[in-house]
């Protein structure tokens, strides 16, 4: 019985010695019983202003005046529980304890109401996913109402769900919970929806904005000009170089000369190039806010043509003008200041000049 008393007890004296006890703190009156039979002493005052858990358990009377306050903490580690004694004494979680009791000391956070622990285990559990323990987690952290882990989790799955697919966890989740398991699958097929809707979005931005960019090249030809087309009166002394869009430009540049050349050519119909030259001439025209003294050909024409056909009820014509007109604002913004102070200042000092294709000068 002695040889007993000594084995249960053993353990305790390295557990008290571990304990961060202030040196005038008071005697233990309350022991922690672990599924081990280990006994922890504590301090009923600091338990219970760490956790009203346990506050509510030390206010219960005793059965017995006489008898002993024990509260009995089971079915984790010995070693889990003293690490999360030891939590409510210190605030402090070594790495170590993390690693090998993080699951235990997150349940334990949950069931005594322990929130600083409880946020430091979601942390530590996170960071140590893997395709093997991510479903339990997530089982757990779905018990322990830890709503940040259990996204990292799901996310952890679906970005390695063949690989999770192949695991026991998966496997007795499919058996025991499939409500989890469609949850999952719901959160994959939202997920994969949502990764092909930016796709699309970004796709149809960067559609406008190489429209956008497109009619920024139209005016800037039809202004100044640049390396083989300008405006007809300017004449340049010498060859005009590059302009910073010069990829675009050339695109333009080229458009214009098939357009003015092509005998196909007529309104709305002819070549496909020609038709993508009509194009970008009424876009402009839409978008176009000089409304006298606008150099690009045909701009007064085609808003006169639009107000006699009622053109702008198109919806579908409305609403691209409204995405390219965005995506020039959202372009604007991302310059620096001076640069976009340099724009507005050579669109208020725009002149006036022809609106008809014989107003172009090709090189």
């Amino acid at each position: 019985m002695e040889d007993n008393y000594h084995n249960s007890t053993s353990p305790s004296s390295a557990v008290i010695s571990a304990i961060p006890y202030a040196p005038e703190s008071p005697e233990p009156d309350v022991h922690i019983l672990t599924s081990g039979g280990l006994r922890i002493p504590a301090h009923s005052t600091i338990l219970a202003m760490v956790s009203p858990v346990l506050e509510n358990l030390i206010d219960k009377p005793l059965k017995h005046r006489s008898s002993e306050r024990v509260i009995p903490i089971l079915g984790v580690p010995c070693d889990a529980v003293s690490a999360f004694v030891r939590f409510l004494y210190s605030s402090r979680c070594t790495e170590e304890q993390m690693e090998k009791y993080g699951i235990h000391l997150l349940t334990l956070s949950h069931v005594y109401s322990v929130p600083q622990l409880k946020q430091r285990c979601t942390k530590g559990v996170s960071q140590r996913l893997t395709t093997e323990n991510v479903v339990d987690v997530l089982q757990l952290a779905r018990l322990c109402d830890a709503p940040d882990l259990c996204l990292k989790c799901v996310k952890k799955i679906a970005a390695n769900f063949k690989a999770v697919e192949q695991t026991e966890g998966w496997k007795f989740m499919q058996d025991h919970d499939p409500w989890l398991e469609l949850e999952i699958l719901q959160f994959i097929d939202e997920a994969e929806s949502r990764k092909k809707r930016t796709r699309r979005q970004r796709k149809e931005q960067s559609l406008y904005l190489q429209l956008s960019e497109a009619m920024e090249c139209l005016e800037h030809i039809c202004t100044e000009g640049c390396t083989n087309v300008g405006p007809h009166e300017v004449e340049s002394t010498k060859k005009t170089g590059p302009c910073d869009k010069y990829t675009t430009c050339q695109g333009v540049q080229m458009l214009i000369k098939h357009f003015a050349l092509c005998k196909r050519r007529s309104n709305g119909g002819g070549c496909s190039r020609c038709k993508r030259m009509w194009q970008l001439l009424r876009l402009h025209s839409s978008i176009c806010d000089q409304h006298d003294s606008c150099r690009v050909p045909l701009c007064r024409q085609f808003k006169l043509k639009a107000q006699q056909q009622k053109m702008g009820d198109d919806a579908k014509w409305k609403l691209l003008v409204r995405k390219v007109l965005s995506a020039k604002a959202m372009s604007s913004l991302s310059l620096p200041k001076r640069k976009r102070e340099e724009e507005l200042r050579e669109a208020m000092g725009g002149g006036r000049g022809g609106h008809v294709l014989k107003t172009f000068r090709f090189c």
